[in-house]
């Protein structure tokens, strides 16, 4: 491996990393730096924002094996390389896809990277972001601009993800969009939703603290579905125009009805919210799907690496200032600070939005 502050040496050199051992088991700790395979250079990171996704896997489901290195929302510089072509990668600064397709099966081949059958993912199946450094394949980076800070790279994985929901939709232009959960990818999809000529958005949820947040961060209609008034709200915001599209991010049965009922005839549902247990809708909000006639589909992670690479979209619009996400960042750690940032967006008395495990851009 070819690093600018070690050619030649031989010994394996160390750092610093937050591994987890098993549930309610992260140890901070020094281990091995990463060995590079051929197609892999060594990122050092940069900021590194904890997602929903790594509190579950801390606290409830843990990962597919252990020890394992946590974290899949990275950024950072190109540290080292394995090849001596790649060494004008050195220095350069990167955001990271975190999903490692096989490029071979069927998905694969049609570009579709994100429906790979037999992936692997860097921060759940391999070693992420919790760390100084980590082993990326060249194909994975995508180079930031100037101006997008490293916080910003970080960020552009929720984002991503966002723009990715969107995309499963018809053209946006005057329609009225509802989407539930407004944690940071519900907040950004608001945003996004809005870029793309939507008429009125309207961000639902449960918690004021966080609608409130929401609303100062540019998203003008926020609810508590918990209003007693909420049906009257929504019809005074829409003029009784209703919604065509309605995004559900919280994966729970209540919300999923809640949108159902409330989407006009042949509107769209997209569900992205990650379920916490099984999900079932009563038999009324079922016929609704039937006698509406609604589309109801899925989706998941982000689409990187050809044609279709909302990526290079979002990285587009931060660039340009079209898109602003960093405001949503509420907490900074460094990085022996990942325990801390877990429990803070655990505990329901501590308001989080994005925490992210950083340095200093």
């Amino acid at each position: 491996m070819i690093e600018p502050e070690s050619k030649g040496m031989k010994e394996r050199k160390k750092m610093k990393a937050n591994r987890l051992y098993g549930i309610k088991d992260l140890r901070f700790e020094e281990v091995d730096m990463p060995e590079l395979k051929e197609d892999e250079v060594l990122v050092k990171v940069k900021a590194c924002g904890i997602c929903g996704s790594d509190v579950n896997r801390y606290f409830t489901s843990g990962t597919y094996h252990y020890p394992t290195i946590i974290g899949h929302e990275f950024s950072g510089v190109v540290a080292g390389v394995q090849n001596k072509e790649d060494e004008p990668l050195l220095g350069q600064r990167v955001g990271v896809f975190p999903l490692k397709p096989c490029f071979s099966c069927d998905q694969c081949k049609k570009g579709n990277y994100e429906l790979c059958s037999h992936y692997d993912y860097l921060g759940s199946r391999c070693d992420g972001g919790f760390a100084e450094y980590v082993a990326v394949p060249k194909w994975n980076l995508i180079k930031l601009p100037e101006k997008v800070t490293f916080k910003e790279g970080a960020m552009l994985e929720p984002a991503s993800v966002a723009l990715h929901v969107l995309k499963r939709l018809d053209d946006l232009e005057g329609e009225n969009v509802l989407i539930t959960g407004p944690g940071p990818i519900g907040i950004i999809l608001a945003k996004l939703a809005k870029i793309k000529g939507a008429a009125k958005v309207i961000l639902v949820g449960r918690s004021d603290d966080k609608l409130t947040f929401a609303k100062q961060h540019g998203i003008e209609f926020t609810l508590n579905s918990n209003d007693g008034e909420f049906d009257s709200k929504l019809n005074a915001i829409t003029e009784g125009k209703g919604f065509k599209f309605g995004l559900e991010g919280t994966g729970a049965s209540s919300c999923i009805e809640m949108i159902l009922d409330r989407i006009n005839a042949e509107g769209s549902v997209v569900l992205y919210g990650n379920p916490h247990g099984d999900i079932a809708i009563r038999k009324d909000s079922y016929w609704k799907i039937l006698r509406k006639q609604l589309i109801l589909q899925g989706t998941w992670n982000s689409s990187f690496g050809g044609e279709k690479n909302d990526w290079k979209e979002i990285l587009d619009l931060i660039d340009r200032g079209r898109l602003k996400i960093s405001d949503l960042i509420t907490h900074t750690l460094p990085l022996e600070g990942l325990l801390e940032g877990l429990q803070k967006m655990n505990d329901t008395d501590c308001f989080t939005c994005k925490v992210m495990i950083t340095e200093d851009d």
